[in-house]
């Protein structure tokens, strides 16, 4: 080992939860993919807050229906990951996520201005559809910019949009909802990802050597790794067709997709139906629901970020992720046991909602390195599909069984037991050889 400069300390920053933020690769696109994901995580997420604050009412939708319009978005989601990903991977990350932004911008303000629940079902459907591929293109993209051992923070940086954004979403479209109403929160909160995806045309790049800020020792550093890490990968014969085949074949990708439906259906049932059940067990008005639903949102991102530290420090992704959810599912059964003390019942909903949240990045670390360089971001667009068709069960199914005779005691049974079924299936797949440190000191 030799002496560093400082250009080589920063490319070697990833050897420290603090120091992945020296890297230039890190401070140029990580604030950039962070803004975009929330953003589509605030307009696919924004109608359980309209939904909790008058639009159900206003627009007479059933129980069932109310259901069917939130969870007709993770349909269209489902259809457009695999084939989307692909053009992002064999073609274009800037392109597809721009004209993505932009369109679900518009889709998103296009909520606020109907008032038929058969046009709210094909807009959200629509919405999905144009989103879809966003994620796996993002988590594909990440892989060309960071190194196998920087995985586990740059995915939970990119996907720390989803907690933050809940958290200050609760209680800012709470807010608008109490001072206008939900037709101007679904508008207020279109317009942004609108002027967003315009900016990502010049914002986002393919890869690293396309952005100016980042130094040439540090591109070779990645580059040199990166040939390391393909290197070290099983070798793949076959057309580019073929090799896609295999990896949305292969059992391990398939045996995490199956998990992640269950997680999915466990999360997007606690997401989409948290303000409902807080505003019912606390008796609070919509203004104060959405405080109160902030809270498991500002505890997730902080066991997502230290989670990820931890994962990325030791290299063992699968143990990032089983217990988690094994205590996520055990937590949402302690809530509702103890529904009777609201304070009890809700400091229980944040220790379900940081379990169910801290393992994303790794997990996605993980999937990433089931399938060759390359061609991961097929993996984990089929992962995300199932989690895409387990968000459509859970949203509906969720909100259909608080409907029902089994009420909330039924919803949380099924929460709780997806969540588990989760945990356990992360078990049947076995985990690649640990490296903690891939980047190497010269």
């Amino acid at each position: 080992m030799t002496a560093t400069s400082p250009a080589t300390d920063t490319a070697t920053a990833a050897s420290t939860g603090a120091g992945l933020w020296r890297s230039a690769r890190a401070r140029y696109l990580m604030p950039v993919a962070f803004v975009t994901y929330s953003l589509a995580y605030l307009d696919k997420s924004n109608y359980a807050i309209a939904s909790a604050g008058g639009m159900a009412g206003d627009l007479g939708l059933s129980a069932g229906t109310d259901s069917l319009i939130a969870a007709s978005f993770f349909l269209g989601y489902f259809f457009f990951q695999i084939p989307g990903t692909i053009y992002a991977e064999q073609r274009s990350a800037r392109r597809l996520v721009a004209c993505s932004t932009v369109a679900w911008g518009l889709l998103a303000v296009m909520q606020g201005l109907l008032s038929s629940p058969a046009q709210l079902i094909a807009v959200r459907f629509a919405l999905g559809v144009v989103e879809g591929a966003v994620l796996p293109s993002m988590v594909m993209l990440l892989g060309r910019w960071f190194t196998r051992g920087e995985r586990g923070r740059a995915n939970t940086l990119l996907i720390l949009g989803n907690p933050i954004t809940v958290m200050w979403l609760s209680a800012f479209s709470g807010w608008l909802v109490s001072v206008a109403d939900w037709r101007v929160m679904f508008i207020a909160e279109g317009v942004p990802s609108v002027v967003w995806g315009l900016c990502c045309l010049w914002l986002i790049k393919d890869g690293p050597e396309q952005a100016r800020r980042v130094g040439e020792q540090e591109l070779a550093l990645l580059r040199d790794d990166l040939a390391a890490e393909r290197a070290a990968a099983p070798p793949v014969a076959g057309t580019l067709r073929e090799q896609y085949a295999r990896v949305l074949r292969s059992r391990p990708v398939l045996l995490m997709a199956a998990q992640y439906f269950f997680w999915s259906f466990g999360m997007y049932g606690f997401v989409f139906w948290l303000p409902a059940i807080v505003k019912k067990g606390s008796g609070e008005g919509i203004g104060a629901t959405g405080l109160l639903t902030a809270i498991p949102y500002a505890c997730a991102a902080a066991a997502m970020l230290f989670n990820s530290r931890l994962s990325d420090r030791s290299g063992r992704r699968r143990l990032a992720v089983w217990p988690w959810l094994a205590g996520g599912g055990l937590a949402l059964l302690a809530s509702y046991a103890a529904g009777g003390n609201f304070p009890l019942a809700l400091t229980l909903l944040v220790v379900a909602g940081l379990c169910l949240y801290a393992p994303y990045g790794p997990y996605f670390a993980l999937v990433t390195t089931l399938a060759p360089p390359g061609i991961a971001g097929a993996a984990v667009a089929l992962v995300n599909s199932f989690g895409a068709l387990g968000s459509f069960a859970g949203t509906y199914l969720v909100g259909w069984v608080r409907a029902t005779p089994l009420g909330d005691a039924g919803a949380f049974g099924l929460m709780a037991a997806c969540a588990l079924l989760a945990a356990a299936l992360t078990l049947t797949v076995a985990e690649p050889a640990p490296t903690a440190r891939p980047v190497r000191v010269r």
